[in-house]
């Protein structure tokens, strides 16, 4: 029987994995059979570079992560060679990276299970559907383009009625 020290270890580390998921704007969940060092070791530098921690964990652990969370449901994809991606800036980035790994893999044992987003569990193709969104660069330089527009029409639109003002005669 574990002792004392041990269970509360335990109990510490279900806390703090609690914690990081909940703090977590999305999280990906995936099965990493079949990767080779050189793709892990590249694959764990381009989600460190994207501010996106990557965790293998106990699957038991997971489970009682999530246990009575909104992401209780993603539980039923802690089977097997099991690894979670949590995001905390970017949303998509997770998926965005693992999709591409999952995708390149040869042998498709490197797969994506399923994950969450803002409070919604996916499944993977939920999950293959966020990471196609573009990062917050993109949606930044999206929405500056847009004001742009917007305020470029809004002034030739005052320069009109400026024009029109100044071509009326006063009565």
């Amino acid at each position: 029987m574990p002792s004392a020290k041990i269970l509360e270890a335990k109990k510490a580390y279900v806390a703090e994995l609690n914690t990081k998921i909940a703090g977590s704007l999305a999280g990906v969940v995936v099965s990493y059979n079949g990767i080779s060092v050189a793709d892990d070791t590249k694959m764990r530098k381009e989600l460190r570079e994207a501010g996106v921690e990557y965790m293998v964990v106990k699957n038991t652990m997971l489970r009682r992560a999530v246990a009575g969370t909104q992401y209780e449901a993603i539980a039923e994809y802690f089977k097997g060679d099991t690894a979670i991606a949590l995001s905390a800036e970017d949303p998509a980035a997770a998926a965005r990276i693992l999709c591409k790994v999952a995708d390149a893999d040869k042998s498709k044992r490197f797969t994506v299970k399923g994950g969450f987003c803002d409070g919604q569990v996916l499944d993977a193709a939920g999950v293959k559907s966020l990471s196609t969104m573009p990062n917050r660069e993109g949606l930044l330089s999206m929405l500056a383009g847009s004001l742009n527009g917007i305020i470029g029409g809004l002034a030739v639109a005052i320069q009109g009625i400026v024009d029109k003002q100044e071509e009326t005669p006063a009565a």
